[in-house]
Order: structure tokens, then C-alpha cells, then sequence
């Protein structure tokens, strides 16, 4: 950013701001005591650049530079007057966009202008917020506290994403650059699961409650998402012809569309799934919901991980896994049978079989305990027959 050279004999500061080049010349020999000096002084200016306190003309009072400085901030003030606030414009962004989020998730996004990008950008025009103040901004709420420590990358990109959003709106009503550019996301941490084995799944289930049994099993052997199993409701059971359709999911209390349009599927009722819902059918067919309270109310997520499926677990000696780990399990089950990729990911509402393989493939093994045994005995068997011929010939 900055740098002291030699000019004449004597030393002078060479450094950028507000995308100028500005060189200053001193009065002072090229010495090391001399040289250190400038250094500390450069080194203030860069600090003072960078929170944005730097004042020229007191630095270089007599400086050619402060006319060309104070008439670039003239220029400056006269482009950005007809550039709304970063508050303002977000009002309106909000109003033209709200129409096409989930109810759910206007909390969310909501959440995120209120905690963190108002209070960094709210009353600065919108082409006057830099790249540097962009990524000063993520650095900082990466190393927000949480209850698992720093906050994970995923949810940094989320925030930044309705950031980039609005300031890139901007930039095309109001002709800036979106200072965006070149700004790549965080890396995503590998997706982490936790799946149970079939045996475990046994042992769940054998030792659940009554009144959770079927939903238990229901969720172990369809991969249903929490919001979908809990929003289930009978009109989306087709006894017949044997299927669960997914077409709504419940969060908050209510019901909403799916988390993306691949998510609506037809799920195939094994046995068990099948007889776990006719049992249910004789609690609750009256009511709207297939798992619902006594009064009809759908189940709480929060309440069933903490009254029934934490005490479970605690009960029967198992590590403490979320329920959403049920999915997973379905998942590494369905490939571990042998069935299809392109059937799996149906069933599991994904538009491909990327998924699949990218966190399920690493649990197949354990499995099946085809752990490259299968190809070596393929090698073997080829290589003694070939030996045989050998000898025979």
C-alpha cells in the first residue's frame, strides 16, 4: 500500500489513496534513523486510511495533492447525491423480493439486514461501500460467538449472499460497480453425518414409546424431513397405491411449501412403513395431522428431540444424534440394499444423485462389507485361472 524511496537524495513517502497515487517529498537525508521515521509515519497513515480518519492537508499542508483531494470528495459527494442509502434502498429491495420467499423465511433473511448488515451499512449511500469494508465486515462475523463456538462458513455465505443481493441491485439502477466483484464465498465444511445402523435402528425402535413407534419408523425408512414428517397430513397418504406424497412441510407452527420444487416427490411404503401407518391410522384419522398431539396439534420438533427421542437414546447407551439423522440413515440403508442411486434420490427429494455420493457413498462399507474384498477376489480368481491355463499348456 505504501512504500519510502529516494528522491534527489532525500526520502519520500509513495503511497495510494482514494485511487490516487500520491507522492510526497521530504527534507530528510537517506538515513536508517531517518528512514524509520517515515516508516512510522506511513504506517499511521495506512491506520488512518483504513477506519477512515485521514485528513491530507494535516499530513501535507502545503501539498500540491490537497486541492486534487478535496475536489475528488466534491466529485464524489455530487455522485453519490442521487444514490439512496443502503437503509432506503433495502426497504425497497425488500418489498419487490418478499413475494417470492417462504413465510418461514422472511424471519431469517430479515434477521440477518437487522443483526448485522444495517447496523454496518445502513446509513452509508450505496456506492460508497468498498470491497475492503465488505470483506473487514465477513471477517468479523465469522468470528462471531455461537453455541458451537465461531459462526460456520455456510451461515457467513448466507449473510454475505443477501449483501451481494441488494448492493448488486444497486449497481445496475443506480450505474456503480457492485463491490462485489471478485468476492468468492467461504469454503462450505463437508457435510457431516452420523447415520445409525440397522442394528441400532432395531434397537430404537424395539424400545420407543407406544405413541412414537410409528413415527419412529416411519422416519428411519422413508428419509422424510423433520418440517414434512411433522406437516404430514392424511389427505398425502395414499394407502392404495402405497405411497406418502410430499407436497407441503410444517415450520414454525405452519404450514409452507417445500425447501425447493425437487423436494415434492411420491415416497414408496415399504411393509413396515405401511403397517406403521395403518397402526397410526387408529390414533389419529380423524384429525388433520398423521402425528399430532391428542388435541389434533401438530408435533413440536423441539419437544419431541427433548421429551422422547434425547431420553431414548440416553436410556438405550447410544451417542446423542440429532433426529434429522434418521434422513441420513434412510439414505445409507436404501444404498447398502443395493438399490438404485437415481431411485434414492428421488425418494429422498434430490434433483440428482450428486448428493448421494458426496455424503452418503463413504458409510456403503461398513455396510455391505464390500470394502474392495469383492474386486480382490475378482483379481484372484482371474489370476489363478490364468495360472492353470499356464500350467496346463
Amino acid at each position: 500500500m505504501g512504500s519510502i524511496n529516494v528522491r534527489g537524495n532525500k526520502l519520500a513517502l509513495d503511497f495510494r489513496y482514494k485511487g490516487q497515487r500520491c507522492r510526497e517529498q521530504t527534507k530528510l537525508e537517506d538515513t536508517s534513523a531517518n528512514r524509520k521515521r517515515l516508516k512510522n509515519i506511513l504506517e499511521r497513515i495506512k491506520a488512518e486510511i483504513l477506519i477512515g480518519t485521514f485528513d491530507y492537508a494535516s499530513f501535507f499542508p502545503n501539498s500540491k495533492k490537497v486541492a486534487a483531494i478535496a475536489d475528488l470528495d466534491i466529485k464524489k459527494e455530487a455522485s453519490t447525491s442521487d444514490c439512496p442509502t443502503f437503509h432506503d434502498f433495502y426497504l425497497t429491495w425488500w418489498n419487490e423480493n418478499e413475494i417470492r420467499w417462504r413465510k418461514s423465511t422472511k424471519p431469517t433473511i430479515q434477521g440477518r439486514f437487522d443483526k448485522y448488515l444495517l447496523p454496518a451499512f445502513g446509513d452509508r449511500p450505496l456506492n460508497t461501500i468498498t470491497r475492503p469494508e465488505i470483506l473487514a465486515l465477513r471477517a468479523d462475523i465469522c468470528r462471531c460467538s455461537g453455541k458451537k463456538g465461531t459462526m460456520a462458513n455456510v451461515t457467513v455465505n448466507k449473510i454475505m449472499q443477501s449483501l451481494r443481493q441488494v448492493l448488486d441491485e444497486g449497481a445496475l439502477r443506480f450505474s456503480y460497480t457492485s463491490p462485489f466483484v471478485g468476492i468468492k464465498s467461504l469454503k462450505k465444511a463437508r457435510i457431516d453425518v452420523n447415520p445409525f445402523s440397522i442394528d441400532e435402528v432395531s434397537l430404537i425402535l424395539d424400545a420407543v414409546r407406544d405413541d412414537f413407534h410409528s413415527y419412529f419408523t416411519v422416519r428411519f425408512f422413508t428419509g422424510m424431513r423433520t418440517n414434512e414428517i411433522d406437516g404430514l397430513q392424511w389427505k398425502y397418504v395414499d394407502f392404495e397405491k402405497r405411497q406418502i406424497i410430499i407436497r407441503e412441510g410444517i415450520v414454525r407452527g405452519e404450514m409452507t411449501g417445500l425447501k425447493t420444487d425437487g423436494s415434492a416427490r411420491e415416497i414408496d411404503m415399504t411393509t413396515l412403513v405401511y403397517d406403521a401407518l395403518k397402526e397410526q391410522e387408529k390414533r389419529t384419522k380423524g384429525m388433520r395431522y398423521v402425528f399430532c398431539s391428542p388435541e389434533g396439534y401438530p408435533l413440536s420438533n423441539t419437544n419431541v428431540a427433548k421429551r422422547v427421542w434425547a431420553p431414548l437414546l440416553s436410556m438405550l447407551g447410544l451417542e446423542y444424534r440429532r433426529p434429522y439423522e434418521t434422513r441420513h440413515t434412510a439414505a445409507t440403508l436404501w444404498l447398502a440394499s443395493g438399490e438404485a442411486p437415481e431411485y434414492i434420490a428421488r425418494q429422498m427429494g434430490h434433483t440428482t444423485t450428486e448428493m448421494l455420493f458426496r455424503v452418503y457413498s463413504r458409510y456403503i462399507p461398513n455396510l455391505t462389507r464390500q470394502d474392495g474384498s469383492a474386486f480382490e477376489k475378482l483379481i484372484n480368481s482371474q489370476v489363478f485361472v490364468s495360472k492353470i491355463k499356464k500350467d496346463i499348456n
